[in-house]
């Protein structure tokens, strides 16, 4: 299958749910991460219900450097990249697995001064 059979392409509008960490590399590069949470409303049962999904973030070099300094906890995102699942060993040695969006281009939504 060449390329051009598949995309991988994530867009998400949503507020942070915790303050975004950024961590340096050796060799001069860094990883900010942060949670999104997006929200959709339905009707259920004559009922409207809302239902949250939160989505790991990881943005590397200026543009996590950017993130980090700006945004905080509830401000409001706009986030383009691809998903990734990765797989890590715990503090135990087990192996576990992880699903993120590593983003190319994130857009701050908020007023300045908020």
């Amino acid at each position: 299958m060449s390329s051009f059979n598949s995309l991988n392409k994530v867009m998400l509008l949503g507020c942070l749910g915790r303050d975004p960490e950024i961590k340096f590399f050796d060799n001069g590069g860094s990883v900010c991460s942060f949670s999104i949470a997006t929200s959709e409303s339905f009707k259920k049962n004559e009922k409207w219900e809302e239902r949250t999904e939160w989505h790991r973030i990881s943005v590397f070099n200026k543009t996590a450097e950017a993130c980090s300094t700006y945004l905080k906890k509830g401000s409001s995102v706009y986030v383009e990249g691809r998903m990734q699942t990765r797989s890590y060993q715990d503090k135990d040695g087990v192996e576990k697995f992880i699903t993120e969006i590593v983003a190319y281009e994130v857009k701050f939504l908020d007023k300045k001064g908020e």
